[in-house]
């Protein structure tokens, strides 16, 4: 259903650069479905905010994959975010909402997981999406590898993990770390 409504969508608005939808399943589920395992298999958050979500990649994935954990998506695009809406509801997702605005501006409970991917102007992005988390909260980005060194210099006060390989990633890596209690970006 998810994915005929993304494919429905895509055709009315650019959610996903991807029209085939084989390469959709690979690409964008199997790679979500990858992420929120190896995140679920060594923590168990008590909301997970998808920081400019889209068309719901990672988010509404996990919040399948773990339907106790309450699934925040924070989209800044009206028609994404009526989208990501739409799904929810088509789907029965009871534990995953939508703030439509933009990460700066919301101020409801605290994340203790906040995962990005594909996001735009992402070295101005990742500060407002540590400063979001709580303290000893996790950070998980699915990033091109060449984004690693970046993303340990603007967060280096985060505890990086070494990053992992996505399967089918095309080079793309996950790079989860867990922020400094007493770091405030």
């Amino acid at each position: 259903m998810y994915l005929s409504l993304l494919i429905k969508w895509n055709a009315r608005i650019s959610l996903t650069a991807i029209r085939r939808p084989d390469e959709m399943v690979t690409r964008h589920f199997g790679e979500s479905f990858f992420v929120g395992k190896h995140l679920w298999s060594a923590f168990s958050p008590n909301l997970m905010m998808d920081f400019g979500s889209g068309p719901g990649f990672p988010g509404l994935p996990c919040a399948i994959l773990a339907p106790a954990c309450p699934v925040l998506l924070v989209e800044s695009n009206n028609k994404k975010a009526a989208f990501l809406k739409e799904v929810i509801f088509a789907l029965g997702l009871k534990n995953a909402q939508v703030f439509c605005g933009r990460a700066e501006n919301y101020t409801g409970q605290v994340p203790d997981l906040v995962t990005m991917r594909a996001v735009e102007k992402f070295e101005s992005s990742l500060p407002v999406a540590l400063r979001l988390l709580q303290p000893k909260g996790r950070i998980a980005l699915m990033i091109g590898e060449a984004q690693v060194p970046v993303a340990q210099k603007i967060a280096e006060n985060v505890a990086w993990q070494g990053p992992i390989a996505i399967p089918g990633g095309h080079s793309r890596v996950l790079l989860v770390g867990q922020k400094h209690p007493n770091d405030s970006v």
